[in-house]
């Protein structure tokens, strides 16, 4: 006959079997640049060189985040931004980010200025699947086709261009365009957006005229635009071919309605390089002007003057915010399940979500947040004259 063993633990020796064996499996594993007191964001930004104008945004978010954080931060997590200086130039975008993800850590990114220099990381973030909150341009290379880790929020290249014709046909009755822009992906897709709401007039640009980067004498530039007739010229360029242009213009006498999208939206900036020409400019803003009373606006006002005094009050400043807004919301909405994977889930419940821009809507099919914007005028001040609400693009996703 076959005799069981059958051995009784005591009780005590049983929870302690137990304990030693938790601690050998040890905690479950946690997600990158996540800990239960900090989540690690991280970010480029041209502080120097061509673009320094646009590197405000990153400091913008950092001043958020220094002012979520003595609330309490988000859910009990402190956000700590890693911003890394590309100088406006791919390669350095390509290297930081590479040592962001590999080095530090980085749970995802927000903001990110430059094209070129999110097209040079794309991939990149893509296979290692991290998340990329409001790249710092409206290019369409974020959302068509769309990218599960990529949720743009700055209004389409493609949609303002569109924005501003038709304000400029149906409103100021104008129908003698020319578009003067930087011969890349930027002014491409601003002059695709043009030339698709002309369409709808029966009507066609009177000039296209493009820059290079590196060009720096627009005289030439200037009197093709003058000699096309054209009345109204919408201006895709850097902040300096802007001001030279404007220069230009004044030199050879010509006087048409200059009109811009976003990235010349800081009205007080570019009427001071211009020594006053930009009075008068008609830009679209994805953001309110500096004086805005809206609450949010009242309150990252007094979180500049506190956290940031050295900065001025400004549209790529407060932008930075901008971006971070509904990033902060999906974190606050993850509760303490701080994933990547979860973070996209919740990123995409966002349905009409209003920080200080437009209504911000994504979707398990939408990557594409923002489409709206408002049109300013530049006073002679600098201050900004508010021309519209909410205008929203009507060209196809």
């Amino acid at each position: 006959m076959r005799r069981e063993l059958h051995h009784t633990w005591p009780a005590g020796l049983l929870i302690l079997v137990m304990i030693i064996t938790v601690a050998w499996v040890g905690p479950a594993a946690s997600e990158t640049g996540v800990t239960d007191k900090e989540i690690r964001i991280g970010q480029w930004g041209p502080q120097t060189g061509p673009a320094a104008l646009w590197g405000a945004i990153a400091r913008g978010t950092d001043c958020y985040f220094k002012m979520l954080n003595d609330e309490g931060g988000v859910n009990g997590r402190q956000l700590k931004l890693f911003l890394r200086d590309d100088g406006f130039q791919p390669s350095r975008t390509k290297a930081a980010v590479k040592e962001l993800v590999d080095h530090v850590g980085v749970f995802a990114f927000v903001g990110g200025v430059g094209t070129p220099n999110g097209m040079a990381v794309k991939n990149f973030l893509a296979e290692n699947k991290i998340p990329w909150i409001g790249p710092s341009t409206g290019s369409s290379h974020w959302t068509v086709p769309p990218s599960k880790y990529i949720f743009a929020i700055q209004p389409k290249l493609v949609d303002e261009g569109g924005i501003l014709t038709r304000y400029a046909v149906e409103t100021m009755k104008k129908n003698k365009l020319a578009f003067f822009y930087q011969n890349d992906d930027y002014g491409k897709e601003g002059l695709q957006g043009v030339k698709a709401q002309l369409k709808k007039y029966n009507l066609e640009l009177l000039a296209e005229v493009p820059v290079e980067v590196i060009d720096t004498d627009l005289s030439t530039h200037c009197l093709k635009l003058k000699e096309s007739g054209a009345d109204t010229v919408i201006l895709y360029v850097l902040p300096k071919h802007a001001a030279i242009m404007l220069g230009a213009a004044s030199k050879l006498g010509y006087k048409p309605q200059f009109m811009s999208p976003c990235t010349l939206s800081d009205a007080q900036m570019m009427n001071q390089i211009t020594k006053g020409l930009w009075t008068g400019v008609i830009f679209s803003s994805f953001a309110p002007p500096p004086s805005s009373k809206n609450p949010l606006m009242i309150k990252y006002h007094a979180a500049q003057q506190r956290y940031a005094p050295s900065e001025r009050w400004a549209v790529f400043f407060y932008a930075g915010f901008m971006y971070a807004e509904p990033l902060v919301e999906a974190i606050k909405r993850c509760g303490q399940d701080v994933t990547r994977e979860n973070l996209i889930t919740k990123m995409e419940t966002l349905n009409k979500f209003q920080g200080i821009s437009g209504p911000i809507t994504f979707s398990p099919t939408q990557r594409q947040g923002l489409r709206s914007v408002y049109l300013g005028k530049c006073l002679p001040d600098g201050q900004v004259e508010v021309l519209s609400g909410w205008i929203t693009s009507e060209m196809p996703l």
